[in-house]
């Protein structure tokens, strides 16, 4: 955003006008600039794209309904790391662990993977920001490093000193862990900085939903990582997520229902993939329960896919998308539910919406 006084006179202004009358309407001018409200795709839809091509991210913010900017360098943080979405992460973690342990314990061995998680997220969302600032300069000029509150080598330093940090707590774990962590390195910094704009963009993004998932279930008392039940779980996840981010690539306008077509395709593959999970896994107590949960998820989610389909206009898809999001911890949940020595773990997952809920209230996440 430029900070160049907006108080300059007009060189042809009649000369009757006052300087102070000049001065009110530059301060009127520079409120407006400053308080430019944010889109945040947790609440509906509030905004109306206009774009240049199919892969333009061109758009006309609203100016209502969503949460202005924070001001100080504090909040700036949060802003820049998206707080509200980091309870998807440890959903991850929580998922993947209790898929190779009966709790949480070792509480020590749990919390060094959820910290390393956390710390690869964080290194996402500040490299998604620090990729796009130019862009953001023109079209979001109140995210952190365009308003100024936190400079692009601030950011990118902060995001080499999360990753390095992710991958040091991974390798406190043990070597399956150290190798998920290089994963999640490679795919991070490769859907931000070279694939973000490409086809294969979904993919990548799938491929870092898997390996969360597979960190989570790193530390198998078993040693043994690529196996069941964790890598069919995470292959679910990850699939779900190649679908639904492929669903929303041209939510900014009309998509074509042949796009929407294909990518409800995959996200119902996803889908079936963990059904199969519950369905052919041993025998588990809350087997049918976890199952209703799943159906009553899958149907919600499918219901909104077909009205996007039906109608694929930006504020229909952009609606889906919304309860795809917010549908991932819940899918978390429900095999939770089935996996865990205690329904007490699908039920703390599950409540993770509502500090994701609120917190995107107040912080806005794009």
């Amino acid at each position: 955003m430029s900070s160049r006084s907006l108080l300059t006179a007009d060189s042809g202004a009649a000369p009757i006008a006052s300087r102070d009358q000049q001065t009110d309407r530059g301060m009127e001018q520079k409120q407006t600039e400053v308080t430019e409200p944010l889109y945040s795709p947790f609440s509906p839809v509030q905004n109306k794209h206009v774009e240049s091509g199919p892969m333009s991210d061109d758009s006309q913010l609203s100016t209502t309904d969503t949460p202005a900017a924070p001001s100080g360098k504090g909040l700036a943080l949060l802003q820049l790391i998206r707080l509200p979405t980091v309870f998807s992460a440890a959903a991850d973690i929580v998922l993947g662990f209790l898929l190779t342990h009966p709790t949480l314990e070792p509480a020590g061995t749990f919390g060094l993977l959820l910290v390393a998680s956390i710390c690869f997220y964080w290194t996402g969302m500040i490299l998604n920001d620090f990729f796009d600032r130019d862009v953001d300069a023109q079209e979001r000029p109140g995210r952190p490093i365009p308003s100024g509150r936190i400079s692009a080598k601030t950011a990118l330093l902060l995001a080499l000193g999360l990753n390095m940090a992710g991958i040091g707590v991974a390798s406190l774990v043990g070597n399956n862990s150290l190798l998920i962590a290089a994963a999640l390195t490679i795919t991070v910094w490769l859907y931000d900085g070279l694939m973000k704009k490409t086809l294969l963009a979904p993919l990548i993004m799938g491929s870092c939903r898997f390996f969360n998932v597979m960190l989570g279930a790193s530390a198998s008392p078993t040693g043994e990582l690529w196996c069941l039940p964790q890598v069919h779980v995470a292959l679910g996840f990850g699939v779900y997520v190649v679908g639904l981010t492929w669903f929303a690539r041209q939510e900014a306008k009309t998509s074509p229902r042949s796009h929407l077509l294909a990518a409800t395709f995959v996200v119902n593959l996803g889908l079936c993939t963990l059904l199969a999970f519950l369905l052919h896994a041993p025998e588990r107590q809350q087997r049918t329960t976890a199952l209703f949960v799943l159906v009553v998820i899958a149907v919600t989610i499918i219901r909104r896919l077909i009205r996007a389909i039906s109608d694929p206009t930006p504020e229909r898809v952009q609606i889906a998308v919304k309860i795809m999001l917010l549908s991932y911890i819940t899918l978390s949940a429900s095999i939770i539910l089935f996996a865990a020595a205690d329904p007490v773990y699908a039920v703390g997952v599950a409540v993770l919406l509502i500090p994701a809920f609120l917190l995107s209230r107040k912080i806005p996440i794009t």
